[in-house]
């Protein structure tokens, strides 16, 4: 019988005895007075039927199935939390899936900072090409206006300076070129001399053209040219100045979506091998002592299945599940608790309540409420599992 109900069951005995005795003593002469009777007061204390557990415990099991090929620890051992206890099989394709897979959230980050670099030298490019489509427009006009404008006297005087210091360039790169005119045409010397004086002819033969221009007397045929040459600037310019407006604004949508896709699909592949990694290696999630191995190296297992039961006993806790809603209002956080062991009925221990769980459960009928308590002492007698009496104290 719980010590509860036995108490229960005395107070109601002790009631009845003493309505019995107030009847017999009110059954004498007609007029006395009734004797009053007495109210028979409930326990002051609640008291309940608990049991002993570890400060925390664990069922232990892999997330994955397969071949047990380790086990580091035995029944017994004392582990800390993150100790691996055991693997199983497979690690070095699931090493080598792991690799692959951060080798591609690498590339695939690369590709889009080359897209976004790519982009950045795009419109520096055409921000150049509007630089220079600006400086054709320019010469195009200038050359136009020369055209059907007499030039001044200065402009034609530095352009008769440059045709006379041209020209001496020109002679100058015949005369170094001439002691190797007759060699074998892939003779570096002679295709470095020839180069310059082919550069130095062309540079020469356009400051003429340049002069003649300039003191010559323009043809019809000559400013239709220069016009349509402007003409042609003017939409070189539109060309690049809309080029420039389409790559400031960055790279191409669509490309930066399948980049990012790239990235996030890399992402996941990568948690994903290592999800599969961590599923064969077993660690400690705390502290503790493994209580219980229930598997062998060579043993298949499967996702799920308890491989080791792992427990904390640097606390015990005493937890009982049968507090009744009538009974929980008298109970709270941080009350003093006396218990004492079935086991050993001449062991009284203190104890605090730590925790009254806010779910209920519904019990033979009743409403009944958890309550979970630490012990204010150790004792080398008690075990997992022993029931205990539980007094809350008021």
């Amino acid at each position: 019988m719980k010590p509860k109900l036995f108490a229960l069951l005395i107070i109601f005995t002790i009631g009845s005895l003493i309505m019995t005795a107030c009847g017999a003593l009110g059954g004498g002469g007609g007029g006395a007075a009734p004797t009053a009777i007495p109210t028979v007061v409930s326990s002051t204390e609640v008291v309940a039927e608990g049991r002993v557990v570890p400060n925390e415990s664990a069922n232990l099991s892999f997330n994955g199935g397969g071949q047990v090929t380790e086990l580091l620890i035995t029944e017994g051992d004392a582990v800390e939390a993150g100790q691996v206890i055991a693997r199983l099989g497979n690690a070095e394709q699931l090493q080598t899936a792991v690799a692959n897979a951060e080798a591609e959230l690498l590339n695939a980050q690369q590709a889009r900072k080359d897209l976004l670099k790519n982009a950045e030298v795009d419109t520096a490019a055409a921000a150049q090409a509007v630089a220079d489509a600006r400086d054709a427009v320019r010469e195009a006009e200038r050359r136009l206006t020369n055209l059907k404008t007499n030039s001044r006297d200065t402009t034609i005087d530095l352009a008769k300076a440059n045709v006379v210091l041209l020209k001496d360039k020109l002679d100058t790169a015949w005369e170094d070129y001439q002691p190797y005119q007759n060699k074998p045409v892939n003779d570096v010397t002679r295709a470095t001399f020839l180069a310059r004086y082919s550069q130095a002819k062309q540079l020469y033969e356009d400051a003429v053209r340049k002069l003649n221009n300039l003191t010559g007397t323009p043809s019809q045929i000559d400013v239709g040219i220069a016009d349509a040459n402007l003409s042609v600037a003017q939409a070189k310019l539109l060309l690049a100045q809309q080029t420039f407006e389409d790559k400031k604004a960055g790279p191409d949508p669509d490309q930066l979506a399948s980049a990012d896709a790239r990235i996030k699909a890399a992402e996941t592949g990568l948690t994903a091998a290592k999800a599969a990694l961590d599923d064969i290696v077993l660690k400690s999630p705390f502290a503790g002592k493994v209580v219980d191995l229930k598997v062998k190296v060579g043993e298949q297992v499967a996702p799920g299945q308890v491989v080791a039961i792992l427990a904390d006993f640097s606390q015990w806790i005493v937890e009982t599940d049968d507090l009744t809603e009538i009974e929980i209002p008298e109970v709270r956080v941080g009350q003093s608790v006396k218990i004492v062991p079935d086991a050993l009925p001449d062991l009284e221990l203190g104890g605090t309540v730590d925790r009254i769980k806010d779910v209920f459960e519904e019990k033979r009928g009743d409403i009944t409420y958890t309550v979970r308590i630490k012990l204010n002492q150790m004792d080398d007698r008690l075990r997992w599992g022993m029931t205990v009496a539980v007094t809350f104290q008021k």
